[in-house]
Parts: C-alpha cells; sequence; structure tokens
C-alpha cells in the first residue's frame, strides 16, 4: 500500500498581478510539497511549473503538455523518488490538451496520473462534454495500472453534464468522497485585477477524480488564502484541491 498527496490548481498563467501572486503560490507550495500535481495554464519560457517545483526542500520532474500553442499549456509534477513513464499527450481541440504519465509507487502499484484543462466558455457544455467524451476513450485505452488520478479545471460545476459523463465513466471526486459534497466555490478566489475574468458565477470547477484502487484519506482546498496584508491578493484566480490518497500494492 502506497500513500500520497495530490494536488491540482490552475495558475492563470502570467496574468493579473503574476508578480505579487508568484510569492504567495511558492509559500503555498513549500508547505504543501505534493507527491503529484496538475497545474493548469502553465507559460513554460517563464519556467513556472519549474520554480514552483522549486519552492521546498522536495525535488520535481517537470512533464509538460501543450495545449493550443507550444509555449503555454498543462503541466504535471513528479515528487521525486518517484518515477514516471508511458507519457502521452491528448489534443482536445479548441486550445485544449490532456497528457498523462504513469507513476510507479512504493509496494509495486501503478498509478496513471493526468491532467487537463477543458474548454472556458461558461455556457458552452457541448463542447466541453465533447471534450469531456474524448478524454474518457483515451483514459480507457491507457496502459496497465492499478489506480487513476484525474486532475484539472474542468470549467464544468456538479450540476453540468461534463461531470455527469466523467462520474459515469466510474470517476469519483476525491473532495466529494471525503467531504460528502463538492466545495462552493474554487472559481474565482477572491483575486482582485484588472483584467480578471468575470464570465459566469461562481461555482467548483477544479476536481481531483479517482478511479480503481485508491481510496481517499482526505481532501482539502489549498491556495485559498489572501495575503496577510492585502485581502484582495490571492495566488490564483482559481482555488486548489489537494487529496491524501491510499493505493492499494499490486496483486
Amino acid at each position: 500500500m502506497a500513500r500520497l498527496l495530490v494536488a491540482t490548481l490552475n495558475i492563470l498563467n502570467l496574468a493579473d498581478r503574476w508578480p505579487e501572486r508568484l510569492p504567495l503560490l511558492l509559500a503555498d507550495m513549500a508547505t504543501l510539497q505534493p507527491d503529484l500535481m496538475g497545474l493548469q495554464e502553465v507559460v513554460y519560457p517563464m519556467q513556472q511549473d519549474r520554480l514552483l517545483g522549486a519552492a521546498g526542500d522536495a525535488r520535481y520532474a517537470a512533464v509538460r503538455g501543450w495545449a493550443g500553442r507550444p509555449e503555454y499549456g498543462n503541466a504535471l509534477l513528479v515528487k521525486e523518488p518517484l518515477v514516471h513513464d508511458q507519457y502521452e499527450r491528448l489534443d482536445l481541440g479548441l486550445a485544449r490538451s490532456a497528457h498523462r504519465v504513469r507513476v510507479a509507487l512504493p509496494g509495486g502499484a501503478r498509478l496513471l496520473f493526468a491532467v487537463t484543462h477543458l474548454h472556458h466558455v461558461r455556457a458552452a457544455h457541448d463542447k466541453r462534454l465533447a471534450q469531456a467524451e474524448q478524454l474518457v476513450a483515451w483514459l480507457d485505452a491507457a496502459p496497465a495500472h492499478e489506480a487513476m488520478a484525474l486532475v484539472g479545471d474542468f470549467n464544468a460545476g456538479p450540476r453540468e453534464p461534463t461531470y455527469a459523463r466523467i462520474a459515469a465513466a466510474g470517476f469519483r471526486s476525491a473532495y466529494r468522497e471525503a467531504n460528502g459534497r463538492e466545495p462552493a466555490v474554487t472559481w474565482p478566489s477572491g483575486l482582485q485585477a484588472p483584467a480578471m475574468d468575470t464570465d459566469g458565477e461562481p461555482d467548483c470547477l477544479d476536481y481531483v477524480w479517482l478511479r480503481g484502487a485508491v481510496a481517499v484519506e482526505d481532501a482539502r482546498l489549498v491556495f485559498d488564502r489572501p495575503a496577510a496584508d492585502d485581502s484582495t491578493l490571492y495566488p490564483s484566480d482559481h482555488i486548489g484541491i489537494a487529496a491524501r490518497l491510499r493505493v492499494e500494492s499490486e496483486a
């Protein structure tokens, strides 16, 4: 059996007070130090994923999956000494993608770890649902594994067809399983900035989804605190989720 901490966060690229937000991101990452983390809206030339990975004592491999253009997209952080293989990327259209790796865990189990960021237009339920259909089919055909964690910004609340489709594919929301319900809001966080996104009502858009021989010990919101001296400054416009998991060893 292996225990690990898995987290997800949309870091909001380089927009909306990035130089002020970065110290908050680094401080929270240094405290959290997850075993696996999925990031969305990463600007690769700025090394944002590697900066976060270097925030604390742990060392991380950064595994990137571009979306829309090669310098931008999602990233997976894998904490040493965990080892990953079987990298694959899926183009979901509309400048969105997913990518995955398989992680060897202590005890012999293999965890498939995937990250995605679905279409952002809140009224475009059909486009997100089509992306979810592609995503589920792709994950169904993944290399052999005992457990799976799918994380990211799905831009879909718990009442939307996309949420229902992922659940119908056998995925369980870690936060809901641990707490009996989804968080009321993971977007917006409370960040205030001149160019901030105001499209849509506040909702839960971010998830750690699980499937297979994996149990949830606890789940909570992270990257959710404002700066001590500025209640309008948050690490991102999204709030992250972290889940402590227990994965059964390979039979």
